[in-house]
């Protein structure tokens, strides 16, 4: 196991390994325990009661957070015609058919963060799911990314829309925003996101749904949330 560096170490002091915090207190701490010299993601990381491996069981979706996530997202948009023009005035950062699929699968191209496809070009991106699947890019109808409402999909990615989605051990990764933000825009921001994964709780999940919930920044130690009061 790798050697953690002193900063780090330093910031393992001020929390406390096995107390469970308010969430205001969590994020004071996360704040304290951002040691490195850039602006570190604040990480939101919760356990569901959930078993990911059957289909009427998972939990995935997308919510646009109240102050964004503190980073702007280049999005693709795959489209022809009247709605490539809409991404364009949109203000995607890119805009293609053929032509950038042909792109992404010849020259290894992925100079963006998202996808957005109408869906008359899935059958065609559909082809590269083994490239973009694995990198978590291909477009899906339950996060908005497979649309003709391409003008309220750029819209929403720029504004700060997240995706949220079980990982194999049934958890779920979402930067909520950055160590610079106010205290209380962190707070509604985390808090927007366990409403919405509560409201996405699968009818066939059964027992305790939010298991664990842990915060923290990017290169800081984890701070564990009373998840009972969230």
């Amino acid at each position: 196991m790798p050697k953690r560096g002193k900063a780090y170490q330093d910031s393992t002091k001020l929390v406390e390994r096995n107390k469970f915090h308010e969430l205001e207190e969590a994020i004071k701490l996360v704040k304290q325990t951002s040691k490195a010299k850039f602006d570190e993601t604040v990480e939101l990381h919760i356990k569901l009661g959930v078993d990911g491996r059957h289909a009427d069981q998972q939990v995935r979706g997308a919510i646009v957070l109240p102050h964004g996530t503190g980073k702007t997202k280049r999005v693709l948009v795959v489209a022809k015609g009247e709605k490539a023009e809409e991404a364009e005035k949109a203000g995607a950062d890119f805009v293609g058919a053929e032509d950038i699929i042909t792109k992404i699968q010849s020259e290894n191209w992925f100079d963006f963060d998202v996808i957005v496809a109408t869906p008359d070009m899935m059958g065609q991106l559909g082809r590269l799911g083994r490239v973009l699947g694995p990198k978590g890019l291909m477009p899906n109808p339950k996060s908005g990314t497979v649309t003709f409402d391409i003008e309220r999909a750029v819209n929403e990615i720029k504004a700060g829309k997240v995706e949220y989605r079980l990982d194999k051990t049934n958890i779920v990764h979402v930067s909520i925003g950055k160590v610079s933000f106010e205290d209380a825009k962190l707070v509604e921001n985390l808090q927007a996101l366990v409403e919405a994964l509560v409201k996405a709780k699968p009818a066939a999940a059964k027992g305790t749904y939010l298991r664990s919930v842990t915060i923290a920044s990017t290169m800081g130690p984890g701070i564990k949330l009373n998840a009972a009061k969230l």
